[in-house]
């Protein structure tokens, strides 16, 4: 197995976690060294006036009669217990001197005097309530001795040592101290995976765009990146083919179309008219019609990211919907249609076009009188539904509509005219749009198409 490395997912969590206990670890240790409860060098000032006290003490001893040991015990008779301090003394080998009087506090005096031991160097310590600093060297001329003083601590215990006698308030000062690097870690993490969310959104909504950030970040999203921009690059080379392809199509399938069409014309001029040549010329165009529209909802899947802008819903659809009002008063119907939202929509404006153009060109077809156009617009959804009082459609055959060529038995068949591929081109906008076309019976007993369009922006 690959050692990690920083550069790696899994490396950065790594150095993250390890970071996280280095970090709590110093904090305990630096709460440590301050606690009082742990032996300290003796501040200056206190180191000063302990010294003061202690050459008085040998100025004392001078000229006093009698051995050390005594006077000692005179001297901390005199001095014990005023100004809330006590005066302890050892010889140089650390024997405390006169310990009857210590009682209980033998045994803190013997653990301090026997890590504390270097009158050049004064120690402090505290020990429950009383606070141990020394030593400091005594002498009466002959002989000398080391001095250690104790006083009460009256201050409360510091914020940290408090802590530190705590495991659940330690823990959550562990969970304190990780967080800011934890978050740090989150949002490295989660970024490059919503720049690479972000790149598939947008090949969802069509637009095929290589984004070089996705090759930034860990080495693992750094691959997932250069794979996903490999795999836009060859969607690209695709649907160029595809276009090519069309394009090929299209020229060789009408060609001879045009071909067949000019024969039967001269037909018609040497022969006359007849219901046979009537007819091929007839079937002849509607595969000419056929062809041109299967193209179109060929190249509108395949170019479906090209040309998006941000539209405003009226500059979109507001000229559509005069033309069709003024295309239902030719055939003696009426077009209604509520006025359009103050919204914008960011799309191909060609192919959102196509999609409403359809299905109110297919409702003013088939209605007998009237034909609804109503908007709807609830947060940033749009909903455009369109209804004609026609014959209807079947209730199982509704799901169906939207497919290309899907023809049914009623009055909206081949005899009608068109080549069944209108809705299949809406159908096909509104899914590369990120929307929806649903199909419905309404009260009237006709069709009632709802196209469902997402992201919109209301306009302020």
């Amino acid at each position: 197995m690959k050692l990690p490395t920083i550069k790696s997912l899994y490396g950065r969590i790594f150095a993250i976690f390890w970071l996280t206990l280095l970090l709590v670890l110093i904090a305990v240790l630096a709460a440590q060294q301050a606690d009082p409860r742990q032996q300290h060098e003796l501040p200056v000032s206190s180191k000063i006036k302990l010294q003061k006290m202690a050459d008085n003490i040998s100025n004392r001893l001078f000229s006093m009669h009698g051995s050390l040991e005594d006077n000692l015990e005179k001297v901390q008779r005199n001095l014990s217990e005023r100004g809330g301090i006590k005066l302890y003394f050892t010889n140089l080998e650390g024997e405390v001197y006169n310990q009857r009087q210590h009682h209980g506090g033998s045994r803190t005096l013997k653990n301090f005097t026997s890590i504390a031991d270097d009158p050049n160097n004064p120690q402090q310590r505290l020990y429950g309530r009383w606070m141990l600093a020394g030593p400091f060297l005594v002498d009466d001329g002959q002989s000398e001795a080391l001095m250690y003083v104790g006083r009460m601590w009256r201050e409360a215990p510091p914020f940290y040592a408090q802590i530190l006698d705590k495991p659940f308030q330690l823990l959550l000062v562990t969970m304190v101290v990780s967080t800011p690097l934890l978050l740090w870690l989150a949002w490295a993490l989660s970024r490059p995976a919503r720049r690479m969310q972000a790149a598939a959104e947008r090949v969802a909504e069509g637009r095929l765009d290589i984004d070089p950030s996705l090759e930034k970040g860990p080495r693992e999203f750094r691959q997932a990146g250069a794979s996903f921009n490999q795999m836009v690059t060859a969607l690209n080379q695709m649907i160029s083919g595809q276009q090519r392809l069309l394009s090929d199509i299209s020229h060789e399938l009408r060609s001879p179309l045009t071909r067949l069409r000019m024969a039967n014309a001269l037909a018609i001029r040497k022969q006359g008219e007849s219901p046979e040549l009537s007819r091929i010329d007839t079937e002849a165009e509607r595969m000419e019609q056929m062809i041109a529209d299967l193209l179109a909802l060929s190249r509108m899947q395949l170019n479906s990211h090209a040309g998006r802008e941000t539209y405003t819903l009226e500059e979109l659809w507001l000229t559509l919907l005069e033309d069709a009002e003024f295309e239902a008063e030719q055939h003696n119907k009426a077009l209604t249609y509520q006025a359009i939202p103050s919204a914008s929509i960011e799309g191909n404006g060609p192919l959102l076009c196509s999609a409403l153009e359809n299905v109110v060109r297919n409702a003013i077809k088939y209605a007998n009188h009237n034909v609804d156009v109503v908007f709807t617009v609830s947060g940033r959804e749009l909903k455009v539904v369109v209804s004609d009082d026609g014959e209807g459609v079947p209730q199982e055959m509704l799901a169906d509509i939207f497919r290309p060529f899907y023809r049914v038995s009623t009055a909206r068949d081949r005899a009608s005219g068109g080549t069944g591929l209108g809705l299949a081109i809406t159908d096909s906008a509104m899914r590369q749009h990120n929307g929806k076309a649903e199909a419905s019976l309404n009260d009237k007993g006709g069709l009632t198409v709802t196209l469902v369009f997402g992201l919109i922006n209301t306009a302020k």
